[in-house]
């Protein structure tokens, strides 16, 4: 039986160097938008 390909993540289109940092960054931006979403939209 031939052996499977090693999954790829597509690590080769990111922009960030690891894995780790990219999700922080994603964890940070979505931070950002809530904040901001909270300050500028009124309740009610």
């Amino acid at each position: 039986m031939s052996e499977q390909p090693k999954f790829n993540r597509g690590t080769a289109l990111s922009i960030f160097k690891s894995d780790r940092f990219e999700d922080i960054m994603a964890l940070l931006i979505s931070l950002a938008i809530v904040i901001i979403v909270v300050v500028l939209v009124p309740i009610g």
